[in-house]
């Protein structure tokens, strides 16, 4: 049986790969965002109902972070329209190690809706698709916390993952949580890119103060810059968040992409070929 599933945050890192995954499996796709039809906006509450009208399954991406102040109300108002609505079934992206987000889960834990909870770890995708990619192509990657070892996750795995429990009931309930095969610090994984790329890249240890100062100075939204602070210290400055899982071979049967599988694979996108032609 084919299901209308609404993948909130269809758009984003994971949202339009879950797409990808569902329509290649034969189900009718609506992607929630503020220029779809209906909208959904996380910030109008009444835009939830209209887009979850007639939905079987729904994905769920809060923008930008569950951590956020907002993010509960949130949450709370769309697991009770997806009730009402007579949604069967939401998967809720959350974060490895993120107590706040926790909350959040509970939420959706005792909506009365059936679910499935996807803690992810840091992406890959950071360093080509997001944050981070600024630096890599200025040769010159400053972020805290140097002592750090994270088992970053590719967001080809966790759209993997969130297609197949989204789908199989036999996941309702579980907490899912997904990471790379192994942790490595901010100076491994530029270590890692400068070899495949082929040229220099720098790692530069900074503190959070410092990195938050150059988010505030670049323009970043106060929010932005409380989130960062937040994920620095509060998820990455505690090691017991940072064990790697072996949900992924447990769901998908095979093993976790390494960062250096990442690598390769975004080396074919060319996304990093502009600092190389600037550096010429």
């Amino acid at each position: 049986m084919k299901d209308n599933i609404l993948v909130i945050g269809g758009t984003g890192k994971t949202g339009h790969r879950v797409v990808k995954g569902l329509s290649e499996l034969g189900h009718h796709v609506t992607v929630g965002s503020r220029k779809g039809t209906p909208a959904f906006d996380w910030e109008d509450y009444s835009t939830f109902a209209p887009a979850l009208k007639g939905m079987d399954r729904a994905y769920i991406v809060y923008y930008p972070d569950l951590a956020v102040p907002g993010a509960k109300e949130a949450i709370t108002a769309l697991t009770e329209a997806a009730l009402k609505e007579g949604v069967e079934k939401v998967v809720l992206l959350s974060g490895k190690g993120e107590t706040v987000a926790e909350a959040c889960e509970e939420i959706v834990a005792n909506s009365g809706l059936n679910y499935t909870l996807v803690r992810a770890s840091w992406f890959n995708q950071n360093f080509s698709e997001g944050a981070f990619l600024d630096f890599v192509l200025a040769g010159q990657v400053a972020l805290p916390m140097p002592e750090a070892e994270i088992p970053f996750v590719d967001a080809d795995d966790i759209a993997e993952v969130v297609t197949k429990v989204l789908v199989d009931d036999s996941y309702n309930g579980e907490t899912i949580t997904v990471t790379g095969p192994k942790k490595l610090t901010f100076g491994q994984i530029v270590k890692i890119m400068e070899q495949a790329i082929g040229r220099n890249i720098q790692y530069i240890p900074i503190s959070i103060e410092e990195f938050k100062a150059g988010m505030k100075a670049a323009g970043l939204p106060d929010s932005y810059v409380w989130l960062f602070g937040y994920l620095f210290k509060e998820v990455l400055g505690n090691p017991d968040n940072q064990a790697v899982s072996n949900d992924v071979k447990r769901v998908l049967g095979r093993r976790a992409t390494s960062f250096e599988e990442y690598v390769q694979k975004t080396l074919d996108t060319g996304v990093w070929n502009q600092a190389v032609s600037e550096s010429i």
